[in-house]
């Protein structure tokens, strides 16, 4: 499944050279690649690489576009947040499926049980409801979603309904 980190941990090791990769989900089924060398600079040469390793070795469902680094700031891009490591090392796994997710999530959020709704691939939106045992705090409510955000595909969306 690829993840926004599986997705960059990939472009690091195919391009050594590249010393900041970001990689956002801008809308459904698009994917941008954020990138400079150690001169703070994409060339033309790269991205045109970067495009169309893209397009050929990381998640197929997904329209890439790759822009200079500094984009970043222009398109509003949400900066990097600390992530749990479980959530790094789930999002890293190429063998990561829906059981995958959900069992991650219930490990960080055990006063609960996460499940699969269903998915809209036309909108590129994974619902799932979260059974919870407690009453959940907004600031848990934020950090699952950010924690979904990292391990659900590029391109994708999620909506998580709390009972």
């Amino acid at each position: 499944m690829g993840t926004r980190l599986l997705s960059e941990q990939l472009v690091k090791n195919r391009f050594p050279h590249l010393k900041y990769v970001r990689i956002h989900t801008p809308e459904k089924h698009k994917a941008t690649i954020y990138a400079w060398n150690e001169d703070l600079r994409l060339t033309d040469k790269d991205a045109a690489c970067l495009l169309q390793y893209a397009s050929g070795y990381l998640y197929p469902y997904v329209y890439y576009q790759v822009k200079a680094y500094h984009m970043v700031q222009t398109d509003r891009v949400p900066l990097e947040h600390d992530i749990p490591e479980a959530v790094i090392q789930t999002a890293k796994r190429r063998n990561l499926n829906q059981y995958g997710i959900i069992e991650a999530i219930n490990r960080l959020f055990p006063f609960g049980q996460l499940s699969f709704v269903k998915y809209d691939a036309a909108e590129s939106l994974i619902y799932f409801d979260f059974y919870a045992t407690r009453s959940l705090q907004n600031r848990e409510k934020e950090a699952m979603y950010s924690y979904l955000n990292e391990i659900i595909p590029l391109g994708s969306f999620c909506e998580v309904t709390f009972y």
